[in-house]
């Protein structure tokens, strides 16, 4: 059995495709998510093979959250959407497939055939990275985007990741490695990332490490091992 996602804000066509898969025998859908952030959380502690994923939803596209997740736990895609003109994009971000809605049998058959033959490769297809300006946070039930402009620092803990801005700080899916690798936030820390643009000083202290002052008056540490890449930033 293909273990298996369907991420669709439309509940109707997410649903019906679940049902879809499994009546194929082939799958285990071990996921059916309406947003962004819940397809970070399914991918996370459910770690599926293949992710039916659709483009067009409110908040984030399909395309932008397939660039916020971690390789270690990427799986095989499948777009589906209503529009024909997304097809050309898909196949350049590596889709294995492309399904219109509303989906025939027929053609879903034609990807169950694909996708039993791949999850039996051990190499996966590579999702070329994009930009990340806008970081998906989780505040009062809602989704809330946070623009990079307005984060101060990216801060983890055992609790989980939390994107800090001037007056408030919230909770997000998405790792330290991802947001340092597709952003222009910078590591200082092993659990700190900094926006160097936000900075107004930076405070020396002994046995080459720092402390970076952000203005609005937080204090951000930066570890000896990231040091020098502080000076770099900085100029000294």
């Amino acid at each position: 059995m293909i273990r298996a996602i369907v991420v669709d804000d439309e509940v109707h066509a997410r649903n019906e495709l679940c049902a879809m898969l499994e009546e194929t025998g082939a799958f285990e859908v071990v996921g059916s998510c309406g947003h962004a952030i819940e397809a970070l959380q399914a991918l996370k502690h459910e770690r599926p093979e293949v992710m039916f994923l659709d483009i067009r939803m409110p908040g984030l596209s399909g395309f932008e959250l397939l660039n916020m997740i971690d390789e270690e736990i990427m799986p095989i895609v499948v777009f589906f959407t209503a529009y024909e003109e997304y097809a050309i994009r898909a196949f350049e971000e590596n889709a294995v497939d492309y399904l219109l809605k509303p989906i025939e049998p027929e053609r879903l058959q034609k990807t169950v055939q694909k996708l039993r033959k791949m999850v039996r490769e051990p190499e996966r297809p590579v999702y070329p990275p994009q930009t990340i300006n806008k970081i998906p946070c989780i505040s009062a039930q809602r989704i809330r985007l946070i623009g990079l402009t307005d984060v101060d620092l990216v801060r983890s803990d055992i609790a989980g990741v939390y994107v800090v801005t001037s007056d408030a700080e919230y909770f997000t899916e998405l790792t330290l490695k991802i947001l340092e690798a597709r952003t222009n936030l910078v590591r200082c820390h092993r659990q700190f990332l900094v926006n160097i643009d936000r900075a107004d000083e930076i405070l020396l202290q002994e046995n080459q490490s720092a402390q970076i002052r952000m203005r609005s008056g937080k204090v951000v540490p930066v570890s000896r091992r990231y040091f020098r890449r502080m000076k770099e930033q900085f100029g000294f």
